[in-house]
């Protein structure tokens, strides 16, 4: 059953593609544009917009007694930290993610069918 299932994922075009290209990590090795740059800043940005932001507004609202700070702020909150990681991940581009996730189907795949797993 579990070589089968393996047969299958090996069958499907984005597998084979990540197989015959020999996927790699070579794209991390060159230097980031300015870009890519102030996406990631902009990605590290929305994390502390997130939820930091949101525990400290529930602070706030429990000392001062004001539920509707919580009620109220931390969904526009949350929804512009959501905003911002958008934007982020627009500016540093798929590229990465891409390679990324091309080079580990390529590894997974490579030790699924070795000797340790096909038994």
């Amino acid at each position: 059953m579990f070589k089968g299932l393996i047969s299958r994922i090996c069958k499907t075009g984005y597998v084979r593609s990540a197989m015959s290209a020999r996927a790699d990590l070579s794209i991390f090795k060159q230097k980031p544009t300015p870009r890519v740059m102030w996406g990631l800043v902009i990605v590290g940005i929305s994390y502390l917009v997130g939820w930091p932001a949101i525990a400290l507004m529930a602070l706030i609202a429990a000392y001062a007694e004001a539920p509707l700070v919580l009620v109220i702020g931390g969904p526009a909150t949350y929804g512009l930290s959501h905003l911002l990681f958008i934007l982020g991940a627009y500016l540093a581009g798929a590229q990465y993610a891409r390679t990324f996730f091309r080079w580990a189907t390529r590894v997974a795949i490579e030790k699924l069918l070795s000797n340790k797993y096909s038994s």
